[in-house]
């Protein structure tokens, strides 16, 4: 019989294994747990040890940084910053004037205005503007009107105009102009001593003259100095040195007198003019000292206007240019002959009208004969044949060491810039042909400046002394003080006073009894020698027809100090000589010397125009 199922009854089964593998599970489950929780507590330790050396390295990184950058690259970075905050100022400063021996005013740094028109400011109409502006500007209405409608802003009207003129332009109260100072190099006088004084170009630098060899004494010394910037890039005035913008008030002062300068290039231009003439030159020295009171070169420039000049001017050609000195160097050679004891002042030459050396024939001037002369006369005559006959009674060695003495092939040492040196034989060709000492002998084979010429007439002027020509005295203040001198050259005894002083008095012959008769002033003792030469070809031999006439003087003769010179080139006429060309600027320029230099008149004429 079946038990009802009610009545079943149901034994719980455990299977031991299961159980075994039951507890397992919760074993593993439990150590997963633990091994995680360690895992997650080593990745944590990890990830801090990680954000621990990051920050360690970081801050290793940091100190080294700092490091750096205040103690190795501190300084350097320093003075980086100081150079951003701080700013170098070399201020303008304007060039020193130039004055003449009485401080008349020769070249100065002066204020100037670029004028500038914005017609898209005007409140008035541009012929309005043009009519009111056109009498200052000097330009014409209707060119004004035109340049206004070429743009709308930014013309420049006039680059440099004066401070008078911006004045009256101010004056006007019209809306759209714009003025912007900036200074520029004037010289009052023109081109009255423009090839003494020169002038500078745009980049404020001088190009000729003692603008140019004198840029040193002309310049200004400029402190540069450091000023503090300001955030917003404005200058902090209150760390510049106390007096940084003060400058000196001292002048550059030359010997050149500007009314003597002015006399002597009127009596030049008038001889040029009358014979027609390419060039010419005036120049005055005290032989005392070497100082020249006027030096005049013809054509010339405006300084003020160089740039319209011809690039030729700018050199001084009486320091620039060779030529033959012709009859001018004669008194030099008598005073070598004299000196050597070779002649004696009262001997006597016989002038046939030619004589010959080597396989040459010389001849006077005039292609005649003089007969028998003196040393004075020779002077007078200008005697070719005489002077050789001189000459060759030096050795010819001996008669070159003294045209060396003398300077010959040299420079002349001078403040004038662009200075050349004659051109002298060498000594080997000099003595090997007797034609070149009896050429040298009435000035030609060889060639000088004029202003070396001037300078050798000094040494006979002031007792055989070979002086320095120069224009620069020195730097003086506002009360005449003198501040620096440039240093010159201790004057060379050439000749014996003796000798210079029978010089001069056969020179003075050649006024009174010869060729210089032009240059007579009644009262005065005026020494003299007229110069005729051919003109020297640069392709060797000489120019047909072409003449360099000059003439020389000295005074007072007893008791020599001026030298007077005149040279004219390329004269035209059957006229043209030292006598009728050069002769004439002389005597204007002896005139007008002996008042400036109150020259008294010779005392011994004074005394024959009193006698009975």
């Amino acid at each position: 019989m079946q038990k009802s199922p009610s009545k079943i009854k149901f034994r719980k089964f455990r299977n031991p294994a299961f159980t075994r593998r039951q507890k397992g599970s919760k074993r593993g489950l439990l150590g997963t747990l633990a091994s995680n929780i360690q895992d997650e507590t080593s990745n944590t330790k990890s990830r801090l040890f990680i954000v621990w050396g990051a920050l360690m390295a970081a801050g290793l990184g940091l100190g080294v940084n700092l490091y750096n950058l205040q103690i190795v690259r501190g300084p350097k970075l320093t003075e980086q910053a100081r150079n951003q905050q701080m700013v170098n100022l070399r201020p303008f400063m304007p060039r020193r004037p130039v004055v003449d021996r009485n401080s008349n005013l020769l070249a100065i740094d002066r204020p100037v205005y670029t004028l500038y028109a914005h017609p898209k400011l005007f409140d008035k109409s541009n012929e309005e503007m043009a009519e009111r502006l056109a009498p200052i500007l000097a330009k014409d209405t209707a060119e004004l009107v035109k340049t206004f409608q070429s743009k709308r802003s930014g013309i420049i009207l006039a680059p440099d105009l004066p401070e008078e003129m911006i004045d009256r332009v101010i004056s006007l109260r019209l809306n759209g102009l714009e003025w912007i100072q900036k200074y520029s190099r004037y010289y009052p006088p023109d081109d009255l001593v423009a090839d003494v004084v020169g002038y500078v170009n745009l980049d404020r630098r001088g190009q000729a003259g003692v603008e140019y060899s004198q840029e040193k004494l002309l310049e200004r010394p400029v402190q540069t100095v450091r000023l503090s910037r300001s955030g917003n890039g404005d200058l902090m005035p209150d760390h510049a040195p106390e007096g940084f913008l003060h400058f000196d008030d001292l002048q550059l002062q030359l010997t050149i007198d500007s009314r003597l300068q002015r006399i002597a290039r009127v009596a030049l231009k008038q001889q040029m003019e009358k014979f027609n003439a390419k060039r010419g030159a005036v120049i005055v020295m005290d032989a005392l000292d070497g100082s020249l009171l006027a030096l005049v070169s013809q054509p010339n420039y405006n300084p003020n206007e160089y740039s319209k000049a011809n690039i030729s001017l700018f050199k001084n050609w009486t320091v620039a240019d060779l030529y033959e000195p012709g009859s001018t160097f004669k008194p030099l050679n008598v005073a070598i002959a004299l000196e050597n004891g070779v002649i004696k002042p009262d001997d006597m030459f016989n002038d046939s009208g030619s004589i010959r050396v080597a396989n040459y024939t010389i001849k006077n001037a005039m292609n005649n004969g003089n007969g028998r002369i003196s040393i004075a006369q020779i002077l007078q005559y200008s005697s070719n044949i005489g002077m050789v006959q001189i000459i060759q009674r030096l050795k010819p060695s001996i008669y070159y060491n003294w045209l060396e003495r003398l300077g010959l092939g040299q420079k002349v040492d001078t403040d004038l810039p662009f200075e050349v040196g004659g051109r002298l034989k060498s000594q080997e060709e000099f003595i090997a042909s007797p034609i070149e000492a009896a050429t040298t002998s009435f000035g030609q084979g060889f060639s000088m400046t004029p202003l070396q010429l001037v300078q050798m007439h000094g040494a006979l002027a002031n007792g055989g002394k070979l002086v320095t020509p120069h224009v620069v005295r020195g730097l003086i203040d506002s009360k005449g003080q003198m501040h620096d001198s440039p240093p010159r050259t201790i004057p060379r005894q050439i000749f014996s006073a003796a000798t210079t002083q029978k010089v001069v008095q056969m020179m003075e012959t050649v006024v009174t009894d010869g060729s210089g008769k032009a240059a007579q002033i009644p009262g005065y003792r005026i020494a003299g020698k007229t110069g005729t030469a051919q003109k020297a070809s640069p392709n060797g031999g000489y120019i047909k027809g072409a003449r360099m006439t000059s003439f020389v003087a000295i005074l007072p003769v007893e008791s020599p100090r001026y030298v007077v010179f005149a040279v004219v080139d390329e004269p035209k006429g059957e006229s043209a000589y030292g006598s009728t060309v050069a002769a004439p600027i002389v005597k204007s320029v002896i005139e007008a010397l002996i008042p400036l230099e109150e020259i008294p008149p010779s005392k011994e004429i004074e005394q024959q125009t009193k006698a009975p």
